[in-house]
């Protein structure tokens, strides 16, 4: 019963992961065409190939989203940029509370797969700091940044009610 049960809903679950995949296919060709579409009305190139759209059905129930997203990875120089910003933090924080140290330091915890969390190092590089030091361990953080492809997502929202307010509609089986 067991290897039938798990058969099946194997076979189900590709089939519907396919189902998706071809769908999601659908609906970038499908935009991709309309952006297109509108671009030859005016004689122009609308968005490049990675222009985020937002479309809505024409009474506004339904909205339909295309967004790029830049996939980036760290470089060795990621090593040199942490030792940098340890270096600060050694020198900012002499005599302080050591919980100042672990606030910055959780930036370049990994996550469960070993990876550094990219957006918390992103935010270390929007700190407004002033010091010879914190800009080399900034600019050894940009030089470190490596882009390593694009990923691409459509979203559908339907209306709630008669707000200005969407939810998703959610194409993720976790989520139902």
């Amino acid at each position: 019963m067991r290897d039938n049960l798990v058969n099946d809903l194997s076979a189900k679950a590709i089939a519907l992961h396919d189902a998706m995949a071809d769908f999601k296919k659908f609906a970038l060709t499908e935009i991709a065409d309309l952006v297109t579409v509108a671009g030859d009305r005016y004689g122009i190139n609308l968005g490049g190939k990675k222009g985020n759209v937002s479309l809505l059905s024409f009474d506004g129930r339904y909205k339909v989203t295309r967004q790029y997203r830049e996939v980036v990875a760290f470089t060795e120089e990621i090593e040199a940029a942490k030792a940098l910003i340890d270096s600060c933090l050694e020198r900012w924080s002499e005599g302080a509370n050591i919980n100042i140290k672990a606030v910055v330091s959780q930036a370049f915890r990994t996550n469960t797969k070993g990876e550094i969390k990219t957006g918390k190092v992103l935010d270390l590089m929007r700190m407004d700091i002033d010091d010879e030091e914190w800009t080399r361990a900034m600019n050894a953080l940009k030089d470190a940044l490596q882009s390593v492809g694009t990923a691409v997502y459509v979203r559908l929202y339907e209306r709630v009610g008669e707000s200005d307010n969407y939810r998703p509609i959610s194409l993720d089986i976790a989520s139902l």
